[in-house]
């Protein structure tokens, strides 16, 4: 432009400066575009990389962490928190770096053409800019603030939808949405508060960009008047100086972004940094032993010797718990409520870390076995008997994916279920809803016993199958258990103990200690606790 006004003041010919100054206002444009899409580009690729090693390690992660969190707020990671990054990729340090090469060459310009208005511009662009980065630090803290108080929100979100049919029935609802509008007004509140503090940050930069121009016009003019400069030469100065400002405050604006996002990917790498499970490695390190093969029928296979187990508060569950679970045997676990029966069972999964004592799986220590192997033996059925959304195909294909259809429909007979898909033209395409909400208490059990059954596990552990079972139901389901322990080991937690008076042996749990164990004839003699439990079930 400088050589535009000086060639218009001289009568040169303006044909090759305006056609160079056409070119580059073309290439501008062409590179802005192509800029645009590779940083879009580039921040979805880092959002799908952060939500595949977020969702990675989610999945990996110890049960006891499910514990300690909720659901929600780990949701909230993965969507919220990974959005954010996005924002600090495209407007964020693409933005405070780019906007940095342009200002120091910006800068390089101007002290050729004039340092005495390079040193007022500086000085007026310095106050403004100690301004914003100051206020923007402050920016990253509430901002996580922020998406704490999303997270909360989000987790208050779904533990009223993963209940709503009880909270309807409860005449719950408006209490319910008081929670969640009281959650989301806190989110609002910090969000408010970034936004009162990213709102001060233009005023400042704005300042500063008006202050420099009015002292670089003022002095300019001067410096002309003088004949210190021409003119051209400020007009080429002015052009600097936008060239400097509007990045610049670009820059400070990414900069706030930037403190956004770094307060987003605080909490994803707080996920990032816990410790996972690794199935292919043993509990406790070292040499990867093979898993024993199942040993001949009555030789031990599950071996409790003095397990202890305690919450990480101290709160004691089990007190040394032994007992033996033999190869093609049936063995259950009776008690009252809060005995520790279910714990047994999520120890022998692996789920938690011993206190005390040893679990053996045919005389090897499974602390010693890789944790996926051993799964790979194990069946399990929780008291819950969750359904994952989808179809019954799904749901059963999820331990066996290469069974066949004749081994599925053959399995579904088994347990009762083959009329419950018959009755769908879909057959084994038929969706069971959101948590298996499509399905009754009974046929949830059902399918997830199923499934388990259709993996073939050396040993199956069963938690309360038939809680939500009918009379005929439970009879059926008696006889599959029956002939499933033909070739498999038992391991059978119940309330009702007319599922498991057949059992070869029957151990009696209270206060997380082993009270008693026998057949049912020996316990009704030996054990008071069992006598009182068989007589309230009107089983003697």
């Amino acid at each position: 432009m400088s050589r535009v006004i000086s060639a218009v003041g001289g009568g040169e010919t303006l044909l090759p400066v305006v056609s160079a100054l056409v070119l580059v206002l073309v290439a501008a444009s062409v590179l802005g575009a192509l800029q645009s899409f590779v940083l879009q580009r580039a921040a979805e690729g880092v959002v799908l990389t952060t939500r595949r090693a977020l969702a990675d390690r989610l999945l990996r992660l110890p049960v006891a962490e499910y514990d300690r969190r909720r659901t929600g707020d780990l949701m909230s990671r993965v969507g919220a928190d990974t959005t954010l990054l996005r924002a600090t990729v495209t407007s964020g340090i693409v933005e405070v770096a780019g906007s940095a090469v342009v200002g120091v060459g910006a800068l390089v310009a101007m002290a050729i053409v004039d340092p005495w208005l390079l040193l007022v511009t500086v000085a007026a662009v310095s106050v403004g800019l100690a301004v914003a980065v100051t206020t923007s630090r402050r920016v990253r803290r509430l901002s996580r603030q922020a998406q704490e108080e999303v997270g909360a929100m989000s987790a208050a979100v779904e533990r009223a939808l993963s209940a709503v049919r009880t909270i309807r029935a409860s005449g719950a609802t408006a209490r319910e949405v008081e929670v969640v509008d009281a959650s989301a007004t806190r989110a609002y509140r910090a969000g408010v508060a970034v936004a009162r503090l990213q709102a001060l940050v233009q005023p400042a930069g704005s300042i500063a960009v008006q202050g420099a121009f009015l002292a670089v016009l003022g002095l300019g003019g001067y410096r002309v008047a003088s004949g210190s400069i021409a003119v051209g030469d400020l007009v080429a100065f002015v052009l600097y100086l936008f060239l400097l400002v509007m990045p610049l405050g670009q820059a400070i604006s990414a900069y706030t972004q930037l403190q956004t996002g770094l307060g987003a990917l605080a909490r994803i790498q707080e996920v990032l940094a816990l410790e996972p499970e690794d199935d292919a490695r043993p509990e406790r390190g070292g040499v990867v032993v093979t898993v024993p093969r199942v040993p001949p029928a009555g030789t031990p296979l599950l071996e409790l010797d003095e397990v202890s187990f305690a919450y990480p508060d101290g709160t004691p569950v089990l007190d040394r718990v032994s007992l033996t679970v033999p190869a093609g045997s049936r063995v259950a676990l009776v008690g009252p409520s809060g005995a520790g029966k279910s714990t047994v069972l999520a120890l022998v999964e692996g789920f938690y870390p011993l206190t005390g004592g040893a679990i053996r799986w045919a005389g090897t220590d499974v602390r010693d076995l890789p944790r996926a192997a051993l799964r790979g033996r194990l069946g399990y059925v929780e008291q819950e008997a969750p359904v994952l959304a989808g179809t019954i195909r799904e749901n059963l294909l999820l331990a066996a994916p290469t069974a066949s259809d004749d081994e599925l429909w053959a399995v579904l007979a088994d347990v009762g279920l083959t009329g419950v898909v018959q009755r769908s033209p879909r057959g084994l395409d038929v969706a069971v809803g959101d948590d298996g909400v499509l399905l009754s208490g009974g046929e949830r059990q059902r399918l997830a016993i199923a499934r388990s059954l259709l993996a073939r596990p050396a040993l199956l552990l069963l938690d309360e199958p038939t809680a939500s079972l009918d009379a005929r139901n439970e009879e059926l389901l008696r006889r599959t258990l029956a002939a499933a322990a033909a070739d498999r080991a038992l391991l059978v937690v119940a309330h009702r103990l007319s599922t498991v008076v057949d059992s070869d042996l029957i151990v009696v749990l209270d206060g997380g200690r082993v009270l008693a164990s026998g057949t049912h004839d020996e316990l009704l003699d030996a054990s008071p606790l069992y006598r009182e439990l068989a007589t309230a079930q009107l089983l003697v």
